[in-house]
């Protein structure tokens, strides 16, 4: 495995008498797809709250490209690109408008321009870099957040339920685009959802339910460790929960 860009070792975090996080280690590597699987409730959006800074954990340790988060927080986050589940773009500014300001943030400076047109040319969004965001499809708009999550290139994106509110075709292309892009760019990835058909290409998947890992392989090796003849079902033999679609339950 290539140098790994993420590592969260025995990562713990409650909120009161809530055990939001219990003991949870895990690791993404440079050009490394990571599926992080669980429904509802599991843990994920805590583990990304930790993962971003907002909250520092009760206990245990997370390294991102090499820099310890609670020590060397400024190196940390800066090599950290993220696509929050809730859209944080703002849908009055034009597309560029807002990977400028995402740039001014990195304090970027002449090599802005340049990185800007040449993810808009990546996303194929170039003749609508002067559109207010709020005249894109959503398909579009996550495309955009990818785009400005990934300017100051940084070692790790992640990507928190990003296909939320998506079509079928839309969450499609924005997985694919994704594989490209670790593929591509060497770039490693922490994809959270809940949805077992938008982990089957990860190189690992990883499934959390109520604050605890309880695995992590191959999507075949997890569907070998349960038993099973597929993803959905080794994600009922694990978690006891039915799995979901995004089209609805798997039956």
């Amino acid at each position: 495995m290539s140098q790994a860009v993420l590592h969260v070792d025995s990562v713990s975090k409650s909120y009161g008498a809530l055990k939001a996080l219990n003991e949870v280690s895990l690791s993404v590597a440079r050009g490394e797809f990571v599926a992080l699987l669980g429904p509802n409730g599991a843990g994920k959006s805590t583990l990304f709250q930790l993962l971003t800074g907002l909250f520092v954990p009760d206990t245990g340790r997370i390294e991102i490209d090499t820099h310890d988060l609670r020590r060397q927080g400024s190196q940390a986050l800066a090599a950290l690109g993220v696509v929050f589940q809730q859209s944080t773009l703002d849908l009055d500014l034009t597309v560029r408008a807002n990977l400028r300001f995402h740039a001014r943030l990195h304090g970027m400076g002449r090599a802005a321009r340049e990185r800007i047109d040449a993810e808009l040319e990546r996303i194929g969004l170039v003749e609508q870099a002067n559109s207010p965001v709020r005249a894109l499809s959503g398909g579009n708009r996550r495309k955009v957040e990818v785009a400005r999550a990934l300017l100051h290139q940084p070692a790790l994106l992640l990507m928190d339920e990003p296909t939320v509110g998506l079509d079928p075709a839309s969450r499609r292309a924005l997985l694919e685009y994704v594989h490209e892009l670790r593929a591509g760019r060497g770039l490693g990835v922490l994809w959270a959802t809940h949805l077992v058909d938008e982990v089957e290409d990860a190189d690992r998947v990883i499934v959390l339910h109520k604050g605890r890992r309880l695995a992590a392989a191959t999507p075949d090796a997890l569907c070998g460790q349960a038993g099973t003849a597929n993803l959905a079902g080794a994600f009922l033999t694990l978690t006891g929960e039915t799995p979901r679609t995004q089209e609805g339950v798997v039956s």
